[in-house]
């Protein structure tokens, strides 16, 4: 399986800050949110990713993150011309995904589920990940039954489930082939919604709901809730390895 991280979008809803640098170079706690899902892929074994990213920032992230070798990686980058959406953003690691499957991350998103046993064990078809939310109609959403998606909807005004689908998507190499017949959606852009649910259409669409939190970090509030997350369980980790010592002194 390869990475695609997928880095575009103008970042319109956290201007002035992406008048500098891309979302994605943004400080979450301690570091830049894109090596949180660096660290998805690291976790899942994968370590040949391909960064997809606008023409603003591109030299940015190749200066901060070069060759991926002291991330574990090895990074190739491709620059989208226009934002086209994410599936257009998708398309273009065909050529790098050389036949296999994909597990395709949106560069904004944290994840605090460890997501490595379903990406491992991935083998054909589509997976989504999951999340309840209170504002699903800003999401594409998936209505399940007996634990299986029956209906995906991009942004739906009156959302069927409260099941927003997250930013991370596996899918074998029919991916490539399900773009290349896609039309954009109203507003202009290829959605990756329709790739899910051609595999939903087709019965080979499979979906986990995540236990922990999520972090859509495209927003200030989000990207202040996602920095105080981080270091609220960075705190509980010092604290646990803290009085592991403490009791192998006594």
């Amino acid at each position: 399986m390869k990475g695609v991280l997928i880095c575009g979008g103008t970042g319109s809803r956290l201007k002035p800050l992406t008048e500098i640098t891309n979302k994605s170079l943004l400080p979450i706690y301690d570091k830049p949110l894109i090596l949180y899902p660096l660290e998805v892929f690291a976790r899942a074994g994968i370590h040949e990713v391909i960064i997809i990213s606008g023409t603003e920032h591109i030299d940015q992230m190749g200066s901060f993150l070069g060759s991926g070798a002291r991330f574990g990686c090895n990074l190739s980058y491709r620059v989208q011309d226009a934002p086209r959406g994410i599936a257009h953003a998708l398309s273009l690691a065909e050529e790098f995904a050389h036949g296999d499957a994909v597990c395709a991350l949106l560069g904004d998103n944290i994840f605090f589920s460890d997501l490595s046993p379903t990406i491992r064990s991935f083998e054909r078809g589509g997976h989504v990940f999951l999340k309840e939310v209170s504002d699903a109609q800003r999401f594409g959403v998936v209505e399940l039954k007996n634990g299986k998606p029956v209906s995906v909807e991009e942004k739906p005004a009156h959302p069927k489930s409260n099941l927003a689908q997250t930013g991370c998507y596996l899918y074998d190499q029919r991916c490539f082939d399900i773009i290349r017949s896609l039309s954009p959606s109203a507003r202009g852009e290829m959605e990756i919604t329709d790739i899910t649910k051609w595999y939903l259409d087709h019965g080979e669409l499979s979906a986990t709901i995540l236990d922990d939190e999520w972090v859509d970090a495209g927003t200030f509030e989000s990207l202040y809730r996602a920095a105080t997350l981080v270091r609220k369980r960075r705190g509980k980790t010092q604290e646990i390895a803290k009085e592991k010592v403490q009791e192998v002194l006594r």
